[in-house]
């Protein structure tokens, strides 16, 4: 039953789809469609206005309407749903099962991408994305698709691919989004290919680490690759 209330409203002309809005509505009312900020539903929308100030281009206002009241149940029962997008709306970061190219369909003389989800990069990657549930992950370290040159068919065919620097990138932080990461989804197995540098075997602390504090296991290998693509070491833990 709708009543008057205060509520937002969304001037499609000024939104640019940064997806601002998104991250700062903690009820999940907002998404980006068709490039523009849409209220999901107004059940959601609770009318204090959190996403307003987050929106560089003013496209969102209060005004009082008539509208369906907000609803705190229905606001959760959204909220536990797996996340279809990343909540920074950005159209490079959407969530995405990707159909790789057959070997037929590849550019002459190329080999076919075997990647089979998008985003691949940590810092992108939902805990929650559905790509996760039952995967075979590997999770490598981001230079080491430049020095290894059969990574997609030695790494990436058959599994799901997350990519990190644990030089460059807080480690800290993603420490705790693996860990959130390993206890959320049925992780199958996982595979972590890093280089011969010093500092790339920061990834392996960053996976021990999250895979202790998430109080799971699962088949587990560590792969060390040399700047030349040669495998130095290739460690299975049951």
């Amino acid at each position: 039953m709708k009543s008057k209330r205060k509520i937002i409203t969304i001037d499609e002309e000024k939104c640019n789809g940064c997806g601002l809005c998104v991250s700062a509505c903690a009820e999940g009312a907002l998404q980006i469609v068709d490039g523009k900020a849409r209220l999901v539903s107004e059940t959601y929308c609770d009318g204090l206005g959190a996403c307003i100030g987050d929106c560089p281009q003013g496209a969102i206002i209060l005004t009082e309407r008539e509208a369906q009241a907000f609803d705190e149940k229905a606001v959760a029962a959204h909220l536990a749903k797996p996340a279809a997008v990343l909540p920074c709306g950005c159209p490079g970061s959407t969530v995405q099962t990707i159909a790789p190219l057959g070997i037929q369909e590849a550019p002459s003389k190329t080999a076919p991408s075997r990647l089979t989800n998008w985003p691949v990069q940590l810092m992108l990657v939902p805990t929650n994305a559905p790509y996760l549930r039952d995967a075979d992950l590997v999770v490598a370290a981001d230079c080491v698709p430049c020095a290894c040159g059969d990574f997609h068919e030695r790494f990436v065919r058959g599994r799901v691919l997350i990519i990190a620097c644990p030089k460059l990138d807080d480690s800290a932080y993603y420490v705790e989004k693996l860990t959130e990461m390993f206890q959320n989804n049925p992780i199958r197995s996982l595979v972590v290919p890093f280089m011969e540098v010093p500092c790339c075997s920061g990834l392996v602390r960053i996976i021990q680490a999250a895979l202790q504090n998430s109080g799971k296991t699962l088949p587990l290998r560590f792969v060390k690759i040399a700047a030349n693509g040669r495998i130095l070491d290739d460690i299975q833990i049951p």
